[in-house]
């Protein structure tokens, strides 16, 4: 899938509502269909010796329960059924696998806790207890069964959403299922993108149940994943007869005393994402060391040793990228404000420089369209506010760019992209080694190369994120989580073009 949409839990019911219509194909066959998408996840993952144990609610999720315990029948698994406060009532489609599976094994009926069965170690549980329409909070016998699940259960594995966990809105107080893995019909839920879920998420993988496409096409959600067949058609291929002066120029104005390893570290992630042309301004304490260290590119000195206080004529340059390791110091700002009021073409902006601007806001407008912020969650709140959620959060993140029509990446697990039409992006690339001094000026040099190299602004933000976050992939097969080091970013990233190219 090129483009893949998140939706909201009504435009997901719409979805399915418009594929029952228009496919057509019966509601009781499209629950069918979604079930074997998700067994078909769930035995690559699960071997039949490992005893399974399905809980279900008397909605459409548990009639997928239902209809996967039939299905894990048929495959020989071991399964045992409950179904919570069932009264000969239910969903039709419900009624309809409680039937069908009955005729194999008769579930069993949970209508107090002391009906919960005795889990052991190996058995895999099944949370089919409420699905993605839930909107209150889970109470009584429910709460009380998902409270004895999580804290019984060594596995767990949600259909579609944890049970008591809301789709598109911050969860309040109340239980929620606390899954290893969540296999997710058709696309993920905005829900499993926001960090304060990630008790209620695990790992998640998306089951497509063919949901009509023209819908999914049509359906207005702001919310999208990046996917690899999206960025790697953003990739642009190099002529025969092209030279060095085809790829771009790109000024990179990064370090200060004691920080020059940010700006090594941002002009050896420029050089390798392809830039043609690469110069450093640094401050004289650097000249040495970005001369030794990143032979490829070029470099002029400030005339303060310490940090930078001025910048070159950028008349030659495609680009500019400024921040990594400048610090704040007030003649570093007002170096700055200058740049910003002479400069008009897109720029990328990080760290120091993103602080500045946190404390002189009045630089916002100032900066030029379609530049690129990356700032982490505290540089975020520093040019926007502190919200109560990362819902909310969104929201500001979606209006910044819509006022200043700029892009911002704002840095995490599934970093978010917000473009200046509103659309929000989520990477689906990285991995918590990440976490590591020196990643954020990887990012920078690699959208800053792009940006030279004649990218859109939005192709340099979404193309730039996943790279960065695919070559942390890759050095994570190679180092593992805790030894990864941002220069292991760095030298994956010839390796990550390589893989989007096939």
């Amino acid at each position: 899938m090129c483009n893949m949409k998140i939706l909201s839990a009504v435009e997901t019911r719409q979805a399915d509502a418009y594929t029952i219509k228009n496919e057509p194909i019966a509601s009781i066959e499209l629950m069918e269909r979604a079930s074997l998408a998700f067994m078909k996840i769930f035995i690559e993952n699960f071997s039949p010796d490992m005893p399974v144990r399905i809980f279900c609610g008397t909605g459409n999720n548990g009639g997928d329960g239902l209809a996967i315990a039939r299905l894990l029948l048929q495959r020989k698994y071991k399964v045992e059924t409950y179904i919570l406060n069932y009264t000969n009532q239910g969903s039709a489609d419900f009624m309809v696998n409680y039937e069908r599976l009955r005729k194999k094994r008769v579930p069993h009926l949970i209508t107090s806790i002391e009906d919960f069965p005795v889990l052991q170690k190996e058995d895999v549980v099944i949370d089919a207890i409420f699905g993605s329409g839930l909107s209150r909070p889970v109470e009584g016998l429910y709460a009380s069964v998902i409270n004895a699940i999580n804290n019984k259960a060594s596995q767990i594995v949600s259909i579609d959403i944890a049970s008591g966990l809301f789709a598109d809105t911050p969860s309040v107080q109340g239980a929620i299922i606390r899954p290893t893995m969540t296999i997710s019909f058709q696309m993920p839920k905005l829900a499993f993108l926001v960090p304060e879920n990630e008790d209620f998420v695990g790992i998640w993988k998306i089951a497509d149940i063919g949901l009509n496409q023209e819908f999914m096409d049509k359906a207005k959600s702001p919310y999208h994943l990046l996917t690899d067949i999206l960025v790697s058609r953003m990739v642009h291929n190099r002529k025969r007869f092209s030279h060095k002066g085809d790829f771009g120029k790109a000024m990179m104005m990064c370090g200060g005393m004691g920080k020059m390893g940010a700006a090594v570290l941002g002009a050896r992630a420029c050089m390798r994402t392809g830039v043609g042309l690469l110069t450093m301004q640094v401050p004289q304490c650097g000249y040495e060391i970005l001369q030794t260290s990143v032979p490829e590119a070029m470099v002029t000195v400030d005339v303060h040793r310490e940090f930078l206080t001025q910048y070159p004529d950028l008349a030659p340059f495609n680009t500019v990228g400024i921040g990594p390791g400048i610090g704040t110091h007030p003649e570093t700002t007002q170096m700055l404000y200058k740049l910003l009021e002479n400069y008009s073409k897109p720029m990328v902006l990080d760290a120091d420089a993103i602080n500045i601007i946190g404390k002189n806001r009045f630089l916002l407008e100032k900066l030029p369209e379609g530049s690129i912020l990356t700032p982490h969650l505290k540089e975020f709140e520093r040019i926007t506010e502190a919200v109560g959620n990362h819902f909310e959060r969104l929201k500001l993140q979606q209006k910044f760019s819509k006022v200043y029509r700029v892009i911002v990446v704002l840095k995490g697990a599934n970093s978010s992209i917000s473009l200046p039409d509103g659309r929000i992006y989520f990477n689906s690339t990285g991995n918590p080694g990440m976490a590591t001094g020196g990643s954020g000026d990887v990012l920078t040099g690699i959208l800053t190369g792009l940006l030279a190299q004649n990218y859109t602004p939005e192709d340099v933000a979404l193309l730039g994120t996943y790279l960065h976050g695919l070559a942390g992939d890759l050095a994570e097969r190679k180092y593992g989580q805790q030894g990864l080091i941002a220069s292991d970013i760095i030298n994956e990233i010839p390796q990550a073009y390589l893989l989007m190219k096939k």
